[in-house]
């Protein structure tokens, strides 16, 4: 029973350990993969809103990466496909401005749901580590127990040894949660910010759309004889948010 107790203990100790290293490698991926979304997000974004017209935004739209560039090629595909009339089907049966809106959002929470991959393991790791450590701690202690009574000596100098080390799973259960928590909670922020932003820049796409009565030949045709100056496109960009 003793060796039982002893084996328990030891290997909560190194569930711990891997579930250290598993936390501290969700961290940088996480890291990486968040100010990534975030500066990609910035840099078309105002790239989006610097163009000429719609239909240099288009184009920009197409070579664009991050999940803006990504919710304004959707938008304009959406556009695209509803203006081909070949379509009969209940899904194009909506209108334009519905139709757009359902796929940005769509697009929107695949976004989200993208960036929010790894943080439930954050937060399980982060809530059960201490529980874990607690766990193996018990059954360190019961050895160090068993221990002591065989040996037949209950001085604080041979409980202390014991007792001591059976309490290093503790320890080590909370050293692993903290990181996970806090990581987890910075991560929940940061993806609801990103998450504003991609909103933010839905309301401005529609709104941008609506001159052109949310068909994409308009302003194909327009371009192709007139250029909308940017000027314009920023106007939209700063206009009243409008879209839900």
């Amino acid at each position: 029973m003793s060796d039982i107790n002893s084996l328990i203990h030891d290997g909560t100790i190194w569930l711990l350990v891997a579930f250290s290293v598993v936390t501290w490698g969700l961290i940088v991926i996480k890291l990486v993969q968040t100010q990534k979304a975030d500066r990609q997000s910035k840099a078309f974004a105002e790239e989006f809103w610097s163009a000429k017209n719609l239909q240099d935004a288009i184009q920009k739209s197409e070579a664009g990466q991050g999940p803006v560039a990504r919710i304004a090629n959707t938008g304009f595909k959406t556009l695209a496909d509803a203006d081909d009339d070949t379509h009969q089907d209940l899904q194009h049966s909506w209108s334009r401005q519905d139709l757009l809106e359902r796929h940005l959002r769509k697009q929107i929470l695949s976004e989200r749901r993208q960036l929010e991959k790894g943080s439930a393991l954050l937060a399980s790791i982060g809530n059960n580590a201490p529980f874990i450590g607690l766990f193996g701690t018990v059954f360190g202690i019961i050895h160090a127990l068993q221990a002591i009574a065989h040996s037949g000596n209950a001085s604080m100098d041979v409980v202390a040894g014991p007792i001591g080390e059976a309490l290093v799973a503790t320890g080590i259960g909370i050293a692993v949660a903290v990181p996970a928590v806090l990581a987890y909670n910075y991560f929940v922020r940061k993806v609801k910010t990103i998450g504003a932003e991609l909103d933010d820049f839905a309301t401005d796409f529609v709104s941008l759309n609506q001159k052109s009565g949310f068909q994409l030949k308009t302003v194909k045709a327009k371009t192709t004889n007139t250029s909308t100056p940017a000027s314009e496109l920023s106007h939209t960009h700063n206009k009243e948010k409008v879209y839900a």
